[in-house]
């Protein structure tokens, strides 16, 4: 039976000794019923949060909470940009524990109900990716769970296995997980600072002056430790319409390198929660567990069939990010959008940009083979072959030096700039009298000298492409 508040108050005075509690009343904090909780107000008018354990896997949980929170000191709380619940005062061991801490004011959002757009979904992005900034040395220093990337493959290894071993689990949707546990790009991924459990109700948020939505506070610190940060957003199969916008916030807001596959892996542990609760209920020997899990295998199953966790046409995204990569930087005004060096990704925007890709390849493979096969030219492209140009008179095909082609000599692009601007009658004709002068030399615009220096640039080096081409001897 659940604890009233006014019980846990007075349980609470033996954590806080000396403080008079005023009111209590329920807290309702979506803990799965783990946590007796309540709200209590002291005399000098402070809110705090009191929690009892409702049974050995709460009583377990507790002890986590408090270790963890004890492991945040005020340094490591600094790095932060919320508030992080401050033990108080605690007592009791096992289930009679006693934590007291301070209440964050604000609200959460539970996952079905988190809305897509901006807001709340980036806030609660950016605050995931701001634990996972965490110096590992916490962790570490304080002995909580550390677990490197083939430990966490290792540990979804034996999950499957017992899963296996209890017969309930559809030949199909083993054959998935155990495929992805195959794919060795899943698995290659930085350890880093994470929640262990968290979900958008985790998350204490606030509006500004704007009504702009912002997180203040992180709760559910039980699970600290340094392993996969997939396993913070795996939540996110709760929450289709907002998924992509959380993604979106935690890469804008995160500096680590990018993980092209953690929505997958993200997508996985959340599929692997049904089957740990098959589990839990097989080795508890609790039938009504057992069956309420298969129920929900089979309604997976059914709902993923013919799909893969890593895709068969991951080697087109490889290609794509490759290309990507490739490309020089262009200077261009305006935002410059970096949405592909994330894992963030939109599949129907990079589909286009593949399509494009290839025909561009295409596009320059034929122009390519037309100027190489001079001896067959290309009729279906329209391709011309320096072959089928006239031949210049005197032109010596064996010789060995550059040959100037008729018309193409050293004045020539001057001569072309002169006839192009006409003499000066006819420039006195259309624009006016045109004074050459040395004082009119001397202010000269520089824009101008600057474009009949490139035209001639331009002329000259068509001039000695087409020499080259004018030697090159028979086709092999």
């Amino acid at each position: 039976m659940a604890r009233s508040p006014l019980i846990l108050a007075a349980s609470a005075t033996t954590a806080l000794p000396g403080t008079v509690f005023t009111s209590a009343r329920v807290l309702t904090e979506n803990a799965g019923g783990r946590f007796d909780s309540a709200v209590a107000r002291t005399d000098d008018d402070r809110e705090v949060v009191v929690r009892m354990p409702a049974g050995d896997e709460g009583a377990h949980d507790l002890a986590a909470e408090s270790r963890a929170l004890h492991a945040l000191t005020a340094g490591v709380r600094a790095l932060l940009p919320f508030a992080v619940p401050e033990v108080l005062g605690e007592s009791g061991s096992g289930a009679q524990r006693v934590l007291v801490v301070d209440r964050i004011d604000g609200y959460r959002i539970d996952p079905g109900q988190l809305p897509k757009g901006p807001g709340y979904a980036p806030a609660i992005g950016g605050a995931l990716a701001a634990v996972h900034a965490l110096p590992a040395s916490i962790v570490r220093t304080d002995g909580l769970p550390v677990r490197t990337a083939e430990q966490v493959r290792d540990d979804v290894r034996r999950l499957l296995d017992r899963a296996d071993a209890t017969g309930r689990v559809s030949d199909d949707l083993m054959l998935r997980w155990r495929r992805a546990l195959d794919v060795d790009d899943l698995w290659r991924f930085e350890s880093a600072v994470i929640l262990g459990g968290a979900t958008s109700s985790s998350i204490v948020l606030a509006d500004d002056a704007d009504g702009i939505p912002h997180v203040v506070g992180v709760l559910d610190w039980a699970g600290l430790s340094v392993g996969d940060p997939a396993v913070d957003l795996r939540w996110l199969a709760s929450a289709p319409a907002a998924a992509d916008d959380v993604h979106e916030g935690y890469a804008a807001a995160g500096d680590r390198s990018p993980d092209p596959l953690l929505r997958e892996r993200a997508r996985l542990y959340a599929e692997l929660e049904f089957a740990r609760w098959l589990v839990h209920g097989h080795d508890a020997g609790q039938v009504d567990v057992v069956d309420d899990a298969v129920a929900l295998l089979d309604a997976l199953a059914d709902g993923v069939r013919g799909d893969h966790i890593v895709p068969d046409t991951r080697s087109d995204i490889d290609d794509a990010m490759a290309l990507v990569e490739s490309v020089p930087p262009v200077s261009t005004p305006g935002r410059v959008d970096t949405s592909m060096q994330t894992d963030a990704y939109d599949p129907e925007a990079l589909s286009l940009y593949l399509a494009v890709e290839r025909d561009r390849a295409a596009a320059a493979e034929a122009l390519a083979v037309a100027m190489d096969d001079r001896a067959n030219p290309d009729a279906a492209t329209g391709a011309i072959h320096v072959d089928q140009l006239p031949e210049p008179d005197g032109v010596d095909r064996d010789a060995t030096a550059p040959v100037d082609l008729d018309g193409w000599g050293d004045d020539a692009p001057r001569a072309a700039a002169a006839d192009a601007a006409g003499t000066p009658d006819q420039r006195d004709a259309t624009t006016g009298t045109a004074d050459t002068s040395e004082g009119a030399s001397s202010h000269a615009d520089p824009a101008r000298d600057t474009v009949v220096d490139d035209e001639e640039d331009a002329l000259r080096a068509s001039r000695a492409a087409l020499r080259r081409w004018g030697v090159s001897g028979d086709p092999a």
